[in-house]
């Protein structure tokens, strides 16, 4: 059964790209170097992403099909950090996480339950030109996964169980997504 969902709604000024944006669907392009726009980039998406009260953000979700991530790091839960990273991958994963249930700020309101990995170790390029490695876990990791998924194409609802979509009203309260197949 094929989820099908309505167009979401891009207010006026919203930078974020909203389903069924085709560029949410395209595998971005790897950067080859770290130059002043990509400096802004950065900055552009980490703006975008507090006002949308994100945790996590795609460059394809603003519009630019390069594979650029910026998380929130939660492994210091008083002071949580913004980290970009650039041309990402994972290169291990393990154990397993159902929670908490995931949205998506290109898909709005909407939530689900997503199987990732409880750990993940990363390979990136950092805003200075440096290949970096880390380890993250818990929902940093999660954040990670689901951002990396932009990159390649990947929405959450591809991952998600359909049985736990749910709509999540401005009130708070929760109504069942309708799975219907085409």
């Amino acid at each position: 059964m094929a989820m099908e969902l309505p167009p979401f709604a891009r207010a006026e000024g919203d930078p974020i790209v909203k389903y069924p944006d085709p560029i949410l669907r395209q595998v971005a392009e790897p950067i080859k170097r770290i130059t002043p726009e990509i400096r802004q980039l950065v900055s552009f998406m980490r703006r975008a992403m507090q006002d949308a009260n994100g945790i996590g953000l795609a460059a394809p979700q603003v519009g630019v099909s390069l594979r650029l991530i910026l998380y929130t790091d939660f492994s210091d839960e008083e002071n949580p950090q913004i980290h970009a990273l650039i041309n990402p991958v994972i290169l291990k994963m393990a154990g397993e996480q159902m929670e908490p249930p995931e949205g998506c700020l290109s898909l709005p309101g909407l939530m689900g339950n997503v199987r990732r990995a409880q750990t993940i170790w990363v390979k990136a390029t950092n805003l200075q030109g440096k290949t970096i490695k880390l380890k993250a876990e818990g929902l940093t990791a999660r954040v990670i996964q689901h951002e990396v998924d932009h990159l390649d194409g990947i929405l959450f609802i591809d991952r998600a169980d359909p049985s736990t979509l749910r709509w999540i009203s401005e009130e708070g309260k929760e109504q069942e997504a309708v799975a219907v197949s085409k």
